[in-house]
């Protein structure tokens, strides 16, 4: 499958279906997905990651189980916009997933994710500790849902 450069060609690209949103850290791989329609992302799990194989093994089965059509992985931006050495090796990571799966895979700017992720749990009273249980996958939820909101902004789809 080609390189997905935007939003546009992702839309094009990926085959209707669930999308997953990815979180990729240095030890945990945050993972959210999509309903099939594409209007509400959902935290699903955190992978604690070992080898790169595994970490795709383990991917390749909630994709599989899910009938996920389309990825979309958090790129880890400065603020000011520019890419830093944790968005090079996001961008590995996204031709990792490429290369492993025949489905498109967009890099969305996941700036601030986190953040919003562990605010939103704090207002809803969530305990420190279930916080940090949580807070991955709660920000691949945030990326994901960005981009299914970009997504339905599209023309093909009003």
């Amino acid at each position: 499958m080609a390189r997905i450069t935007g939003i546009e060609q992702f839309a094009e690209s990926a085959a209707t279906g669930a999308l997953i949103g990815l979180d990729p850290g240095t030890k945990s791989i945050g993972v959210a997905i999509s309903d099939e329609r594409r209007t509400l992302a959902s935290p699903l799990n955190t992978i604690w990651r070992t080898r790169l194989t595994d970490d795709l093994q383990k991917l390749r089965g909630i994709i599989e189980v899910r009938k996920v059509a389309g990825i979309v992985v958090g790129m880890p931006l400065n603020m000011d916009g520019s890419a830093g050495r944790r968005a090079q090796s996001v961008r590995a990571f996204a031709r990792s997933l490429e290369d492993a799966f025949d489905m498109p895979v967009l890099q969305w700017d996941e700036r601030l994710s986190t953040y919003a992720a562990d605010e939103a749990m704090k207002e809803a009273g969530v305990r420190r500790d279930k916080r940090a249980e949580r807070i991955d996958s709660a920000a691949a939820s945030i990326i994901l849902q960005g981009a299914l909101d970009r997504l339905s902004e599209s023309p093909e789809n009003t």
